[in-house]
């Protein structure tokens, strides 16, 4: 077939009239700015639309008052979706930025949501409890519950039994008249009846219709048994009997079309902390599947496929053994396979019982069980990573597309040969096919170039569709209908029940203004159009397939941009140049320099969630660079050359400011930054301290280990007057008796954060010279470690490249756990601690080091609820106070309300912005230590 559509302007004007009705039924929550339009019009789809408007509500009268005006609204929150249901032309709707609250209910066993929060966070409520959460999807760190409703989301382990369907109580529903619904009120068939009667009638019309229907019943039995996201739920229809519970059910996989979720209540289900784990390879696909029955009476929790191609793509994986790694992969398949239980010896009996259906199969190498962490967490790295494999190593200018369909369990053999046989049809390379064994349910990758294949995937589409249907199959298991297969819905059911579809969407939107063109549609080629064309533009961003997996650890989120916005503008600001849109490019050029550079806290916390391994903090630095004149990188070269100077009058500058009244010292700095700018000079506030104290050298004939203090230590006092970490450390190690040495040179010495943040190559070159000169030195060459006190020097340590110099450097906390506490006595311990892990720490693994020290200290420990990177970021925080305001703003209200004995960090700076968010005194934890273990 012969596809073509022309392609609309990427950006026009959005339309005046809409936005003041928007303005008048809920003033200043739009956002029309090129930027704010843009950086939203992506999500983890192969869809591009751009809304003329992003709007912001807060509360469900807002959503309310904004149904009310007719205007067509799509609703977005996580922006995980993978078929087209988060985007539009029209206006989106963000609720995650407002709709976030999590009430834990009855010990655990319900959790009432909004669809803000992050699957990953609601579970972190619920992990004290014991429970969790039924859907389990791959997204869970960055997908919302109102995706995780909206979709029907389910998972590795959830089947259809736990899935968002099963697991619903009751939702609050804002329906598009405006009408707000609680389905769990004990009036709420009355209310609605009395309120929307004509929805009431019809649904109970549309339940007797299809329960009327033999045909109709068996069909809806039949593909609802799979995991099925294809259409609407019409198993409502037989399930529920009530109104206000039928339209609870048809809400939940309905991708925004029929009302928007302002709250559910859900059933959690136990979180088994014992788990055994193994991979079993097959010598052939159809052995694989000849032996899933015997393997499901054996109950597991997950049994994941990973066909040849995904195992020649796992060989790859660093996590990888030494059977996997050598063996030659022809036509083999595997299995990975899960126990969970809550019983040691419940899960021991499950691995004897796993043993001998092993011993009856016939397999390609050995198979055991593994309860081993480390083990268990290889293999899930393999089976997860492999979307990160293939996207990751996709060619430049490409789409990924990860697709999903569901066959019955018995066909699953045979889809997976013709999938791959369509795969070779029509010139798909590296497609791997993976899945959900034990429910039937495969997930396939594509790589795809629209701009030039569109008639390719469009003739796949055609040949995949026909090869499910034929198989008793749904089109969509998980990932919704949304854009992609819109199309398709009435091949798959049917005419009758397409048409029962229709009158739900006719009694629920009856203008048709939720979430136009999604789940059903009368466009033949909707899946063609609108289809996203990725723009070569730079290494640090051309690998991003956009799935949003980032923007939950992003500390600006909430102010202006996430590592993905901050990724598609710059593909868009390249695409408006390509195109000879000069306004367009000047105005996201305008936006960006505050929006994505100079609010980024280069804290590479996005690399630790990003799928391919994308550190968006190495654009922004290289971005910093290029702003950056010959006089000012000559600057901040001599400044690396001279550094003890540079402390020292910043030492002195503190001191300075402490010393006059409070409103001159802020009135000076906030004129200095008028007269030059808000990225040259720091905001200086009252509840900063004052200068620190100098390092100086500590000789030692025979010491245990080189100390190399912070140069925090120099700029900026101790908290609450307290003796602060350097004295700190230099006790807690006389006291174990451990001698430290502190280097000559010490107070010019620096870790080179202040110099890579900003995009000074050279400076950090030449920081990066002098401390390899002067610890190899110290270090005896290398044969004594070197520990030093904040968790970003030692992250920046790392990066000078030192242990290629022969120079370990090892932070102060981890040294402390291993080689002080065990010889140290704790003469009283603190009865609650509020500890705030930082984004080095945790991108250095020092939280086992960091819980041992404060549980060693403290009764109870407390991580607070939202916590994340604080965004201080060495001086951003001075810079730009607002964005560790905006970072810590959760953070903060939790630990207000917790009302603490004490607060610990493990970096000044941080201590720094915590201070300022809560009004509490932040202290180092190895201050603590100090505090606990010296004489009463």
């Amino acid at each position: 077939m012969t596809v073509t559509h022309a392609r609309p302007p990427r950006l026009t004007a959005p339309d005046p009239a809409v936005l003041s009705r928007v303005e008048a039924a809920v003033p200043g929550i739009a956002r029309t700015r090129a930027s704010d339009r843009l950086g939203m019009a992506h999500d983890a789809s192969h869809y591009l639309l751009t809304p003329e408007a992003v709007l912001v509500p807060e509360s469900a009268g807002q959503v309310a008052a904004l149904l009310r005006t007719g205007l067509p609204l799509t609703f977005r929150s996580g922006g995980t979706s993978l078929s087209g249901q988060g985007v539009s032309e029209h206006l989106l709707v963000d609720t995650r930025r407002h709709f976030r609250d999590i009430e834990v209910l009855d010990g655990g066993a319900r959790v009432r949501v909004q669809p803000g929060a992050v699957l990953r966070q609601v579970n972190a409520r619920l992990a004290p409890y014991g429970r969790k959460l039924g859907p389990d999807p791959a997204s869970e760190s960055a997908c919302t519950i109102g995706g995780v409703v909206a979709n029907n989301s389910s998972g590795m382990t959830c089947g259809t039994h736990a899935n968002t369907y099963r697991m619903l109580e009751s939702m609050t529903l804002v329906l598009a008249s405006g009408t707000v619904v609680d389905t769990g009120a004990p009036d709420a068939d009355e209310r609605l009846r009395a309120l929307e009667p004509e929805l009431a009638e019809g649904l109970l019309r549309l339940r007797d219709r299809v329960r009327g229907n033999p045909d109709s019943v068996r069909r809806v039995q039949a593909q609802f048994s799979l995991k099925n996201t294809m259409g609407y739920g019409l198993n409502s229809f037989l399930d529920h009997d009530s109104p206000a519970q039928i339209l609870a059910h048809l809400v939940i996989g309905s991708e925004g079309t029929l009302g928007f979720v302002a709250e559910a209540v859900l059933r959690t289900v136990p979180a088994h902390p014992l788990a055994a784990t193994g991979l079993l390879v097959f010598p052939s696909l159809g052995r694989a599947m000849a032996a899933m029955p015997e393997l499901v009476a054996a109950e597991p929790a997950a049994v994941e496929l990973l066909d040849a191609e995904s195992l020649r793509v796992a060989q790859a994986d660093p996590k990888a053994d030494d059977v996997l790694r050598s063996m030659e992969v022809a036509g083999h398949a595997a299995l990975l396979i899960e126990w969970q239980e809550s019983d040691a010896g419940v899960l021991a009996g499950r691995e004897r019982a796993a043993e001998e259906v092993f011993g009856a199969l016939e397999l390609a190498a050995p198979a055991r069980l593994s309860r081993d962490a480390g083990g268990r967490a290889a293999l899930w790295h393999i089976r997860k990573g492999l979307y990160a494999a293939v996207a990751g190593a996709r060619p430049s200018g490409t789409t990924a597309l990860l697709e999903d369909v569901a066959v019955p369990v018995p066909a699953l053999a045979d889809l997976c040969e013709e999938l791959n046989a369509l795969f070779a049809k029509h010139r798909y390379e590296r497609s791997v096919v993976f899945g959900h064994a034990k429910d039937g349910n495969l997930h396939f990758m594509l790589n795809e170039r629209f701009a030039t294949d569109l008639e390719r995937y469009a003739d796949f589409t055609e040949d995949l569709v026909t090869a499910v249907l034929e198989r008793g199959g749904t089109l969509k298991a998980e990932h919704g209908t949304g854009r992609v297969m819109a199309p398709f819905v009435r091949r798959q059911y049917g005419d009758e029940l397409y048409e029962v579809m229709r009158e739900v969407k006719r009694l629920c939107d009856p203008a048709g203004t939720l979430n136009p063109g999604v789940v059903l549609t009368d466009t033949d080629d909707a899946h063609l159009r609108d289809l996203k064309n990725v723009v070569t533009v730079e290494p640090e961003v051309d690998r991003c397939v956009e799935c949003g997996y980032c923007e939950p650890v992003c500390p600006s989120r909430d102010l202006t941009t996430t590592p993905r916005q901050r990724i598609v503008l710059r593909r868009e600001l390249a695409a408006a140049r390509e195109a000879g849109d000069r306004a367009l490019a000047r105005a996201l050029e305008a936006d960006y320099g505050y929006d994505a550079v100079d609010t980024c806290a280069v804290d590479g916390m996005c690399a630790t969630a990003c799928p391919v391994g994308i550190n968006t903090g190495d654009l922004t630095k290289r971005l910093r660079a290029e702003r950056h004149g010959r006089a000012a990188r000559a600057g901040w070269n001599g400044a690396a050359k001279h550094w003890d100077g540079v402390t020292r009058a910043m030492n002195l500058a503190l001191d300075t400011a402490a010393a006059v009244p409070p409103a001159l010292a802020e009135g000076a700095s906030r004129a200095a930054r008028a007269v030059t700018s808000a990225e040259a000079v720091p905001r200086w506030s009252r509840d900063l301290p004052r200068g620190g104290k100098p390092r100086l050298p500590v000789p030692a004939a025979a010491p245990d280990a080189v100390y190399l203090p912070s140069c925090l230590n120099t700029m900026f006092a101790p908290a609450d007057g307290g003796p602060g970490v350097m004295a700190a450390v230099r006790r807690l190690a006389e006291r174990a008796g451990v001698t430290l040495r502190v280097p000559e040179g010490v107070a010019g010495l620096c870790c080179g954060t202040p110099w890579s943040s900003k995009g000074y190559a050279d400076g950090q070159r030449t920081m990066g010279e002098r401390v390899r000169e002067a610890l190899r030195e110290a270090t005896d060459g290398g044969r004594l470690p070197v520990i030093t006190d904040a968790a970003s020097c030692t992250e920046g340590f790392h990066r000078l490249g030192l242990e290629a110099a022969g120079v370990r450097v090892v932070d102060a906390v981890a040294y402390a756990a291993e080689h002080l506490l065990p010889r140290l006595t704790v003469t009283r311990r603190l009865p609650s601690l509020a500890l705030h892990p930082t984004c080095s720490s945790t991108q250095l693994g020092l939280d086992a080091a960091i819980n041992l020290i404060a549980e060693a200290v403290a009764e109870e420990v407390v991580v607070p609820q939202g916590w994340q990177c604080c965004a201080f970021a060495g001086d951003r925080g001075l810079l730009h106070p607002e964005l560790t305001a905006s970072a810590t703003r959760a953070e903060a209200a939790a630990v207000r309300a917790g009302k603490h004995a004490a607060h610990a960090s493990v970096n000044r700076t941080c201590e720094l912005g915590l201070t300022r968010a809560t009004g509490e005194p932040y202290h180092h934890l190895l201050e603590l230590l100090d505090r606990c273990t010296g004489s009463a």
